[in-house]
């Protein structure tokens, strides 16, 4: 059997066709599932919406990912954005979690995201008066029989992250940038300090959550003290607030063309915020693959298997997770050596801890 390849590489021909969906040809009279009967824009058809959180939908991060899901599975099957195909509501603040959600609702979307889990009390209350509309809540877990929830382990991505700076930094400093200190961030932060620590445990790790996802001046500020004291690579896992540590680097690297200093992305392919001219600050991105979960579920949504009241979890075995190309900015061999924890992992022969062992 030719060995499996989990690196860099891997992520480039991840697809939606890797998540094993159900055959809708079983009619189930669980709570919550609608199949489709007709082709979008007619009366019964399926269509599908998604909320963002206070990010907004062009996040460069996580919000921009679960867009690319809804947007990609609606053309997939000719669909138009709008009502009776695919749409979204953008949010500027938590209250508007509640009315996106019962507007969508409203207006017979069958299947609708609520992306992070600051929208898993929004979701818990429109599912109950919803209950012919199917939702799903990404990163977040709700108990009802018309909710799906939807959660990754960040942990192996970040370790991968960790392996790529560990291995990268000349400076024996890296830094990781959380936005709000949760349980889903603390994912990314733990398997990061793993991964460095695997290649090389006496490198430092400057760990620092900013309190928010969309301040990109906290980012900023955090990057350039970080930057100052010597880290030469930063992590960040902080939505738009990451946008500031991307601006930080690109300021020094292009100040200094010389200037050591990298980012490692998240969520999605970063290397665009990376650009500095000619140059590019990004080192690699830790792709969450929303996009491909959010297709699995509507898959199964639109042919009846709507999994409703359960969790489903995608890791780095499922393809769910993985790093973007770097672009020449890794060496191979470097590269070599990510694939092959990349490889331990979904073997089971590394597992990596969900939660930051705290210090005594």
């Amino acid at each position: 059997m030719t060995k499996r390849k989990f690196g860099l590489a891997m992520s480039l021909v991840l697809a939606a066709g890797t998540m094993l969906a159900a055959c809708g040809s079983d009619n189930k009279d669980n709570a919550g599932e609608k199949p489709a009967t007709g082709d979008s824009g007619e009366k019964g058809g399926f269509s599908l919406a998604m909320v963002t959180d206070v990010g907004g939908i062009d996040d460069k991060s996580f919000n921009q990912s679960a867009w690319k899901g809804v947007k990609e599975f609606g053309e997939d099957q000719g669909w138009e954005k709008g009502t009776g195909g695919y749409d979204y509501l953008q949010s500027t603040g938590p209250e508007d979690y509640t009315t996106n959600l019962n507007n969508l609702a409203r207006r017979d979307f069958n299947l609708i995201y609520g992306v992070g889990f600051l929208m898993e009390d929004a979701i818990e209350d429109i599912a109950a008066q919803q209950k012919d509309t199917q939702f799903s809540i990404i990163d977040g877990e709700v108990d009802a029989p018309n909710v799906a929830s939807i959660l990754f382990k960040e942990q192996e991505g970040g370790y991968l992250a960790g392996v790529a700076a560990g291995l990268m930094t000349k400076s024996d400093k890296v830094g990781f940038i959380g936005g709000m200190d949760n349980p889903v961030i603390e994912r990314f932060e733990a398997g990061f300090l793993e991964g460095v620590k695997a290649v090389k445990p006496e490198i430092k790790v400057d760990s620092k959550y900013v309190g928010a996802f969309d301040k990109a001046e906290l980012g900023k500020a955090e990057a350039g003290r970080m930057y100052s004291s010597g880290v030469d690579i930063i992590f960040h896992a902080a939505g738009g607030t990451g946008n500031g540590v991307f601006s930080e680097a690109k300021e020094r690297k292009q100040a200094d063309k010389d200037a050591y200093v990298w980012v490692i992305g998240v969520d999605s392919d970063q290397y665009e915020e990376g650009k500095v001219g000619d140059d590019n600050v990004t080192l690699t991105s830790m792709l969450k693959r929303v996009d491909v979960a959010v297709k699995d579920i509507a898959d199964l949504s639109m042919n009846g298997n709507f999994p409703g009241g359960e969790t489903k979890v995608y890791g780095l075995q499922d393809d769910g997770l993985g790093l973007a190309d770097s672009r020449g900015a890794i060496p191979q061999d470097v590269l070599d050596q990510i694939d092959e924890y990349a490889q331990k992992i979904a073997n089971g022969e590394i597992e990596v801890p969900e939660f930051v062992e705290k210090k005594k």
